[in-house]
């Protein structure tokens, strides 16, 4: 691994800020992250540049805990989603559908002309390692499935369903289908070990937990994983594996890629770093565990199911009939917001994000003035 030279960088001077968002993504970004944007532009072949992407490409290997690589790109996390499948499916895949983001999953794999084995799983309940091991044996009947596709962390249910066990139930049953994991809203926020873990793609994006601005993608990719792409045809061009190998090896990208982005990433990275992998995972768990006892104290309900709930967002079931947009037209005047429920569960929950740069006092402020709100109502 990466990290013993990572963590002898110079840490950058320890910085708080105010918390504005409580939303599943774009996240609140600290100033001198946003500031990295402001610096002169340099061209995207220069040396300059190749030392900048060099330099997040190995926090990322570490932050990934992979030894293969790491590709970045200018795009969304559903970017990525597509490019997994048209680098790594010639046929056909297998997708779990347990949220909004899984469903996207699959559709982007039906646009893609892909025969797609959707197995449905109740929303606001994991994937869970015996299900996935049955599913695929029960689409093996029918013929090879090249991949399985998962989303880690449903920012619509607040579910984070057990990638490394549902992994491990892959490979007991078919070793070479290939395990594609969408952790957008998860990475950063809670260890993923894409090596040990067996998995293929880790795929997630800049505005979530990175707390880094809106428009850049990021993915581990396994060593396997690159040579399906290479047996692969119609894999495209902006999104190709092979093509996206070939410019790592030169510290770049094919297309000219995002550089004020990369600014703001290689500043952020150092300080996920002068934070500790360790201790931000260890506080993403604990703010979500206290979030979690503050709804429940306020007699509202946890939507997602006990036992696999997301340590970077956690889904309130509106239990007390709360005017959401009302509430959050309220916290607009004390500069916070939080998110209403996604789709069918508008209004009938909330979502509260703890990603990113929240810190407890964040917290405090915010459900202070939750509690507030509530007892003008009462």
């Amino acid at each position: 691994m990466h990290e013993q030279n990572v963590l002898e960088r110079p840490a950058p001077a320890p910085f708080r800020h105010r918390q504005r968002l409580f939303i599943p993504g774009p996240t609140d970004v600290a100033p001198e992250v946003l500031a990295a944007q402001t610096a002169p532009m340099i061209g995207h072949r220069s040396d300059e540049f190749e030392a900048l992407f060099a330099k997040c490409e190995e926090q990322l290997r570490t932050l990934f805990y992979t030894n293969a690589r790491v590709y970045i790109v200018a795009a969304s996390g559903t970017g990525l989603q597509e490019a997994a499948i048209r680098n790594l499916v010639a046929h056909r895949v297998l997708c779990f559908v347990n949220g909004a983001f899984s469903q996207r999953w699959a559709d982007v794999a039906l646009g893609c002309d892909k025969e797609v084995v959707r197995v449905d799983i109740p929303w606001n309940t994991a994937v869970k390692p015996e299900q996935a091991a049955e599913a695929l044996e029960r689409a093996l009947a029918h013929g090879p499935v090249e991949a399985i596709t998962v989303v880690h962390n449903e920012t619509s249910t607040g579910v984070m369903s057990p990638i490394r066990e549902i992994a491990a139930a892959v490979r007991s049953v078919s070793p070479e289908t290939l395990v594609l994991v969408d952790a957008v809203s998860s990475f950063s926020g809670t260890r993923i070990e894409t090596d040990a873990w067996g998995l293929d793609v880790v795929l997630t994006s800049s505005q979530k937990a990175l707390a880094v601005p809106p428009g850049l993608a990021l993915c581990a990719v396994s060593d396997r994983a690159l040579a399906k792409a290479e047996t692969v045809k119609g894999r495209g061009w902006y999104f190709d594996f092979v093509r996206l190998e070939k410019a790592l090896k030169k510290s770049t990208t094919p297309a000219t890629p995002a550089i004020s982005l990369m600014r703001s990433l290689s500043v952020q990275l150092d300080r996920i770093f002068a934070e500790g992998v360790d201790a931000r995972f260890a506080r993403h768990a604990r703010l979500a565990e206290r979030t979690q006892r503050w709804a429940v104290a306020n007699g509202f309900e946890l939507m997602a199911e006990e036992g696999y709930r997301s340590h970077t967002l956690t889904t309130v079931t509106n239990t007390r009939s709360v005017n959401v947009k009302q509430l959050n037209a309220y916290l607009a005047r004390h500069d916070m917001e939080i998110s209403n429920g996604y789709g069918d569960y508008k209004d009938k929950a909330f979502r509260i994000a703890h990603m990113g740069e929240v810190q407890e006092e964040d917290l405090d402020r915010l459900f202070a003035a939750i509690e507030r709100y509530l007892a003008g109502l009462s």
